[in-house]
């Protein structure tokens, strides 16, 4: 069972995370705070295994709570669940020591899913979800770089997908090309993002304009 601990100051959204969390069965919610002060003096009396938090709080921010936390407890899991898609707030979460950033518009399934794969330690792709694998300082290189070696028309495609979740195989097949020729895409993608693995080519997709 992943213990999971929501800060956040919108009685609703709690209320909504709290009902759908009571449907699952390996996940359960074991407290609630509705300010900053409130989640850091909580989740320390009684850490859970996953602290999901707003980042724009009353009292501590979410970023002041989670550079608290990450140091108190830098073994559990910490990811922000925000209305924000904004550089900042991602790279100051970032430099807090977040794993995760989601976007509130996210499916109840898929935050479960995102939930489960960062408590395995197994990396999560998905499109509400920015992760935080980079350097503080290589998005903006990183947005420079592209502009000097975009990518192609089909590496961008194949980026897209990347950015869904989608695997070689079903991008092959919903773009009518081999597997081969898609891992020949995803290896020129890398190579022009300066990243190593699909989480972190999903992150840049994601913080940067490439697929805009």
């Amino acid at each position: 069972m992943i213990r999971v601990f929501l800060a956040d100051d919108h009685p609703l959204l709690r209320i909504g995370l709290r009902l759908s969390f009571e449907g699952e069965k390996d996940v359960r919610l074991v407290g609630e705070a509705g300010d900053g002060f409130s989640a850091v003096e909580r989740v320390q009396s009684d850490p859970p295994d996953v602290l999901l938090i707003d980042v724009d709080m009353p009292g501590i921010s979410g970023i002041g709570a989670i550079r608290v936390l990450r140091k108190a407890l830098p073994g559990m899991k910490i990811l922000v669940l925000s209305t924000y898609n904004d550089e900042k707030y991602i790279r100051d979460a970032m430099e807090a020591g977040a794993d995760g950033y989601i976007l509130k518009c996210i499916e109840i399934d898929e935050l479960v899913r995102i939930i489960k794969s960062v408590c395995a330690g197994r990396p999560a792709v998905s499109p509400y979800l920015v992760n935080l694998t980079l350097e503080a300082h290589s998005r903006t290189d990183l947005e420079r770089d592209t502009d000097r070696s975009p990518l192609t028309i089909r590496e961008r495609e194949v980026l897209r997908f990347i950015v869904a979740g989608r695997r070689n195989k079903e991008i092959a097949s919903r773009l009518h090309i081999s597997t081969e020729t898609v891992k020949s895409h995803t290896k020129n993608i890398y190579q022009k993002l300066k990243v190593k693995n699909r989480v972190q080519a999903a992150s840049v997709a994601m913080g940067t304009k490439l697929l805009h």
